[in-house]
């Protein structure tokens, strides 16, 4: 009888531990997102989990990574750095391994900073940044960090791409960014590149902008009319992008607009036609490139989105960071922050266009390729509903984009 309680128990032990493994098995792997859900600048932080969403349906469709599922889980940061370690704070009290962050350098600076806090006094519940759009250059330089990882071109290397598709006849422009630290990144670069590979470019005005207070640009466009400006060159994002340039169109003002964001969402609304073929985005991605260079699947990707979400997919990069993440979990063998952070390291992945990308060990600063798109008509896929879209006028490859870094890393021991 006493040998049949403990087979009974042994039994039930078995049971046990199989189930458990098999709950591990199915448990996900969370990835905290935080970015503006509400506010002026929501239109953006929506675009993006929409299309992050469709990637991790992708993703996990091809297995996840070790045999786990991705899950996203949305946190409002308001564009305010104090709601983004609110949201950090709640990802390390779940223990999830990952946050990712897009919109604004100054919520980037403050993760890092909190990251760094928390991994060193908890190295049990440590947590990895993935930076899939703050891109003030300092970040990866400077405030570089072992547990940040930027998935787009920082500012000196947008602002050099924007700098070299500057026409000869432009000799005169006017800058215009928002008033924190990825502006004023954009500011000193932009001015930087100017100085060394356009010294025949006079900067005739120069201006930082509150961040989201602006309301009415035409002000601001009297000024660049009066000034003599032939192009106006901004970093600005959301409706400080698209309220500016609104303006210049409805003011009929004789500018080509040189811009980092034009492409995002609402842009093209409200640019509308009087854009035509005036407006330039230094971008990672259109939806008509992959037709222009024959990539049947990754069309089909993008059109699959526009069916579902009846907007623009513009966020090819997203793709990029969970393919990376993807890999980095399964060589790592671990869901480890630390063990996933040193395999992320010097990773090379042809991105779905097909082009090659590298995470520089040296700060964690992704290579890629980039585009100029110029917005016109007569494109294959126009954007919201305009009729113009965006059409390629160049492409830089990672090689060509490249550019030193001053990053000292530190790294926690193995």
């Amino acid at each position: 009888m006493l040998q049949g309680k403990w087979l009974t128990a042994l039994f039930g032990i078995v049971i046990a531990v199989a189930c458990g493994g098999h709950a591990f098995a199915q448990q996900t792997i969370k990835v905290a997102y935080t970015d503006p859900l509400s506010g002026p600048f929501a239109q953006v932080g929506d675009a993006n989990l929409k299309q992050m969403q469709y990637i991790i349906d992708y993703i996990n469709a091809k297995g996840g990574a070790l045999g786990r599922k991705f899950e996203l889980v949305p946190f409002d940061n308001k564009s305010q750095p104090s709601d983004a370690l609110i949201a950090l704070k709640s990802a390390t009290d779940q223990n999830m391994p990952f946050i990712m962050q897009c919109s604004g350098s100054n919520i980037a600076a403050a993760l890092i900073d909190g990251i760094n806090k928390n991994n060193e006094r908890n190295p049990d519940n440590r947590i990895i940044y993935l930076n899939c759009g703050a891109v003030a250059t300092e970040l990866t330089n400077e405030q570089c960090s072992f547990w940040h990882f930027r998935f787009d071109l920082h500012v000196g290397m947008k602002a050099e791409v924007m700098v070299r598709s500057l026409p000869k006849e432009v000799t005169k422009v006017y800058l215009i960014n928002q008033d924190y630290l990825f502006g004023q990144s954009v500011q000193r670069d932009v001015k930087a590149f100017l100085a060394k590979l356009r010294p025949d470019v006079q900067v005739v005005g120069d201006e930082l902008i509150p961040l989201g207070k602006i309301k009415d640009f035409s002000p601001y466009i009297t000024k660049i009319m009066a000034s003599g400006a032939q192009a106006l060159l901004t970093g600005n994002w959301g409706p400080d992008m698209n309220l500016l340039i609104k303006a210049g169109v409805d003011a009929g003002a004789d500018l080509r607009y040189y811009t980092f964001y034009a492409h995002l969402a609402g842009g093209p609304t409200a640019i509308g036609a009087g854009g035509d073929n005036r407006v330039l985005a230094v971008m990672s991605f259109s939806e008509n490139v992959a037709p222009e260079i024959g990539n049947v699947e990754a069309e089909a990707f993008t059109k699959a989105f526009r069916d579902k979400h009846k907007f623009d997919f513009s966020a090819a990069g997203f793709r990029t960071i969970f393919e990376y993440l993807q890999a980095a979990v399964n060589k790592a063998g671990s869901v480890d922050p630390t063990k996933i952070a040193f395999a992320m390291e010097d990773i090379t992945i042809k991105d779905f266009l097909g082009f090659d990308t590298k995470m520089r060990k040296d700060d964690h600063q992704i290579i890629s390729e980039y585009f100029v798109g110029t917005f016109k008509k007569g494109v294959k896929y126009d954007a919201e509903g305009t009729g113009l879209g965006w059409s390629p006028s160049a492409t830089v490859l990672a090689k060509d984009i490249d550019q030193p870094n001053t990053c000292k890393m530190k790294r926690p021991a193995t």
